[in-house]
């Protein structure tokens, strides 16, 4: 494990100093200023109620938010979009989606993984011809990796490109489905097994609805986002020129997965807005609200969800800018484990704060004529795209494993078990981790991270001695590596904010005590996730199982 990532080298006991103290909160532009309030402006014109009934954007806003920009927020200026930086838009994305995230998504989407592939890995041909339409909104575009048998295990999709025999060509055959924007686009990037024999083996594609061959489905009729459209997309014997192929033949899913960091951030930051706009929702209603003489405020039980609003709100903040940050400096190593980090984290404590806020709200909370009830069910499918919760409580353990085998391959026989036993001694070494604050929530939270970097590495190495090849099978075992790991992500992100904060003087008390609370958090999930082996409660859970 040696290298790679941020959170990669740190289960090396190695603290990479410049990407910590590269933290940054973004600035609130005036271009920034002005997409909020337009934005909010669309809404009052288009009222939600009335999309939401038809379950479609008209075409006049569509061209509204063209104008506006929003199909261009993050392309450079030089193909025609507004060139906002990604920590600024992190910003946007937090504020609009409190407003109202069905609207949002067919933008949001169309950026964050539309054309991202485009972006990252077009040529300089391609970013001409796609990315100036796609920033002005008249080629809104769609990201088609699922398929109706294959979700999050993505090497395994069925779709086929097959290189025409006079190599001009590649002939496209499969189903895409759940497709964002599907008919809403008139760009796809598709991606498409290039060896059927060889799994994995993909490759990307830049595709025009348009052509013959392509047919997208009617919109699936969904729980929330009805503003969206989602479909299925058949391609039948379509000819794309191979030129429109992004990237060499076979990258792919590392394409598929690069581009999908981007997606991950974006839900963390929707899970960030969310968290604010409840927790002031949260606030407006219990100190308004009387119950037995008192407003509801002075009561523990609801004092704790407003509490709970704050640290995860501010914590998942702080997760989504560090992160940010590293997608930003253009490491040679994607940041997928942080990615990862603040999808699950995001999105996990956000569907708990929207039913909390609901909760304050008490019976009227239950009314369609409140925001809640849309709010949840627009929400609810974070926990599903980019990848499920299940997957992420799972992945980054998952991801570490491997490149754990990888090394270990290079060892046969005794080399192996020794390499195995100096990793566990070398975990234990002492890590040359400081920050510049000596306040003692910040010495605890450094000591805490250090603690729980070694127990990752130990469990890790453990489980490959104790499971060997079948460690992938260990989920409890893994969730409880990736539960760990979530915490520590969240703990440095929280001190590289706070070691930039105070660097410029605006560091208070009321961090502090936000550090301290998610600390003791943190306590208590490492208490209940350091085992090797299966609790008590897992072995008769799997009994129970049986009897099912």
């Amino acid at each position: 494990m040696a290298g790679g990532s941020f959170m990669e080298k740190i289960y090396e006991g190695i603290l990479d100093q410049a990407a910590f103290h590269s933290f940054r909160m973004p600035v609130e532009s005036e271009t920034l200023q002005t997409l909020m309030q337009a934005y909010r402006n669309l809404l009052k014109n288009y009222p939600v109620q009335k999309i939401e009934e038809d379950g479609r954007i008209p075409e006049e806003m569509l061209r509204e938010m063209g104008k506006a920009g929003f199909f261009g927020i993050s392309v450079s200026r030089t193909y025609g979009g507004l060139g906002v930086n990604l920590l600024e838009y992190i910003r946007f994305v937090e504020e609009i989606a409190a407003a109202d995230m069905s609207c949002a998504l067919v933008f949001l989407a169309h950026l964050f993984i539309g054309i991202k592939g485009i972006e990252l890995f077009g040529t300089e041909e391609q970013k001409q011809r796609y990315l100036p339409p796609a920033a002005s909104g008249e080629m809104i575009f769609s990201y088609a990796l699922t398929e109706p048998e294959t979700g999050s295990d993505a090497r395994h999709i069925e779709t086929t490109a097959e290189l025409s025999e006079d190599g001009t060509h590649y002939v496209l055959n499969g189903v895409k489905t759940y497709i964002t924007n599907a008919n809403y686009a008139r760009g796809l990037t598709v991606f498409a097994q290039m060896n059927p024999k060889q799994p994995g083996y993909m490759g990307a594609f830049i595709v025009e609805t348009e052509w013959e061959g392509v047919k997208i489905g009617k919109d699936m009729p969904k729980m929330g986002l009805k503003a969206s459209s989602t479909a299925s997309i058949r391609f039948q014997n379509v000819r794309v020129p191979v030129e429109n192929r992004i990237g060499k033949p076979g990258e792919g899913f590392r394409i598929a997965m690069a581009v999908l960091n981007y997606g991950r951030l974006a839900l963390g930051a929707a899970s960030t807005g969310l968290m604010e706009q409840s927790l002031k929702d949260m606030l407006h209603r219990a100190r308004s609200r009387v119950q037995f003489g008192v407003p509801i405020q002075n009561f523990q039980l609801i004092q704790e969800k407003m509490i709970n609003a704050r640290v995860h709100g501010f914590v998942t903040a702080a997760m989504n800018y560090f992160t940010a940050g590293l997608l930003e400096s253009g490491a040679e190593e994607d940041p997928v484990i942080e990615t990862s980090h603040c999808k699950l984290f995001g999105s996990t404590r956000a569907w708990d704060i929207l039913y909390d806020a609901l909760q304050v709200a008490g019976g009227s909370g239950y009314l369609s004529t409140q925001p809640y009830e849309k709010r949840m069910r627009d929400f609810r499918v974070v926990t599903i795209f980019e990848g499920t919760t299940e997957i992420h409580s799972i992945y980054p353990a998952l991801y570490l494993l491997g490149r754990l085998g990888k090394r270990l391959r290079s060892h046969s026989g005794l080399s192996r078990w020794t390499f195995i036993a100096r990793s566990l001694f070398s975990s234990f070494a002492k890590m040359p981790w400081s920050v510049e604050d000596t306040d003692k929530t910040t010495q605890e939270a450094v000591r805490l991270a250090k603690s729980n970097a070694r127990r990752v590495k130990r469990m890790l190495l453990l489980g490959l001695l104790f499971y060997g090849e079948k460690v992938g099978e260990r989920e409890y075992f893994l969730r409880r590596v990736t539960t760990l790991s979530l915490y520590l992500f969240g703990i440095l992100a929280v001190l590289a904010k706070m070691t930039a904060d105070r660097r410029a003087g605006i560091i208070s008390d009321g961090e502090r005590r936000i550090l301290g609370y998610f600390l003791e958090e943190a306590e208590e999930v490492r208490r209940e996730s350091a085992m090797i082996f299966s609790t008590k409660k897992e072995r008769l859970g799997a009994a129970i199982f049986r009897e099912l």
